[in-house]
């Protein structure tokens, strides 16, 4: 298994106005003008690598870090390995210089913090040093951490359980849980969603001082919840019946939103797979739906009761909604027209997709993540490629924002996950030797306070 390289993954700019000159997107067409930002380097434990989560909150508004470092030991699951480098990590936390190694719930094995709320209190993942006797492979529990204290979530009567991507400031951890029924399509199921194989079903679950809920499912035997809100309010995927579909290979799979003890299909865009990516504070979910035959894959966005809706695309097949601000405002990719790209996207409700471009030299680009004041981060480089972390705000355009690091390390930051209401940045970054460390980007008039 390889927790860390599938955590750590996945110029045009339209005019949208009335006829008075203002407009939907008045608030984010201005002249662009960039914050400097210091580069803090998190380091490893002692080891060649360490990283963060992409889809998750992992820095959030007073600035507290979280993820996994290496530790110089060797994985002694081998091949199986927790990370791709097989390298024994350590959950982590950061702030103000300062960084906590929350080891795991067995010594000599791997954990990893994904997420985090305003109160600190952290999501993720821990091997327990156990073989699943149904796979054959380590066990990996969800977890939490408040005050430095470890706690086991559990599962429901079966072998693993993992969190999700988003923390609630009430408390509330979300993820999937197996239970002892065994279920032939575990394993698909599991292998997406829990990245570990799986012998028994999975449910999704909602977690709060101790007590872990079963949410249950759209009909299917699995299900994962993927975040709650600071309402509350639950996101995730579940799968409708057992029926394999043939372009699939997969049974139906919908996206829910679950609410005080009920369970919302959200349906889809015609076809037979769609995934809830990102949920507001106002329980508006985007994601992304394929349409009738499964040949196709748009980005959605979705409030309660309305019929989910097709944003489009940029003139290409495919597309995906991966995040939205409490102003409703969705970032994610889609593909230009050829299918021959895909460009980072903004939209809003009563207008139309605006292509935020590439920065100059790029061919593709996907937005991560969106904040309160509409700044955009991701990822862009040549079509298949990748390789560098940008910026959108203030109308654009995109840029590297390598190019906005104050100069002074030897670390090229290629990833951007994550930006803060703050404007602070959860990156990774790059070394000479080709070993990756996660990082932050701070702007600089925020520094001095953070020394």
């Amino acid at each position: 298994m390889n927790w860390m390289r599938r955590l750590c993954s996945w110029l045009v700019v339209f005019a949208f106005c009335t006829a008075s000159g203002t407009g939907l997107y008045a608030q984010v067409e201005a002249k662009a003008e960039h914050h400097r930002y210091e580069l803090v380097d998190l380091g490893t434990a002692g080891g060649p690598n360490s990283g963060m989560s992409t889809q998750s909150v992992t820095i959030n508004r007073h600035g507290r870090a979280v993820g996994a470092a290496d530790l110089a030991l060797h994985d002694p699951y081998d091949p199986n390995c927790f990370n791709s480098d097989c390298f024994v990590s350590h959950a982590y936390t950061w702030k103000k210089d300062s960084a906590i190694d929350f080891g795991a719930l067995a010594p000599g094995v791997s954990s990893f913090a994904l997420s985090v709320n305003d109160f600190g209190l952290i999501g993720g993942v821990s091997e327990n040093g156990l073989i699943d006797p149904l796979t054959g492979f380590p066990e990996v529990i969800a977890v939490a951490w408040k005050n430095g204290n470890m706690t086991s979530l559990g599962t429901f009567g079966g072998n693993q359980s993992a969190s999700g991507g988003r923390v609630g400031n009430r408390g509330e951890i979300v993820g999937g849980a197996l239970n002892d029924i065994l279920d032939p399509l575990a394993n698909d199921f599991s292998l997406r969603f829990l990245l570990v194989p799986a012998a028994t079903q999975c449910h999704a679950f909602l977690w709060r001082n101790g007590n872990m809920q079963d949410l249950g499912t759209l009909g299917g035997p699995d299900s994962i919840g993927a975040q709650v809100n600071d309402r509350g309010q639950v996101i995730g995927n579940s799968y409708t019946n057992s029926t394999v579909n043939p372009a699939t290979q997969l049974p139906t799979l919908d996206p829910f939103f679950w609410e005080d003890g009920h369970m919302i299909d959200l349906g889809s865009l015609g076809g037979d797979f769609g995934l809830a990516d990102w949920m507001n504070n106002r329980g508006q979910v985007v994601g992304g739906s394929a349409l009738k035959g499964d040949g196709m894959f748009h980005p959605y966005f979705w409030e309660r009761g309305k019929a989910m809706k097709d944003l489009g695309t940029l003139g290409g097949d495919n597309g995906e909604a991966l995040a939205i601000n409490d102003d409703g405002f969705v970032v994610g990719r889609a593909d230009i027209a050829g299918n021959s790209a895909h460009h980072a996207f903004l939209w809003k409700q009563g207008g139309r997709m605006k292509d935020l471009g590439t920065p100059t030299g790029d061919t593709c680009s996907t937005a991560f993540s969106i904040n309160a004041s509409n700044q955009v981060v991701g990822d862009s480089g040549i079509c298949g490629v990748g390789g560098h972390a940008f910026l959108w705000e203030n109308g654009g355009p995109m840029v590297n924002l390598q190019d906005l690091v104050i100069p002074g390390s030897d670390l090229v930051v290629t990833d951007a996950n994550y930006i803060n209401d703050r404007g602070e940045i959860a990156c990774l970054a790059t070394l000479p030797d080709g070993n990756t460390h996660a990082c932050l980007l701070i702007p600089t008039d925020q520094v001095e306070e953070l020394d």
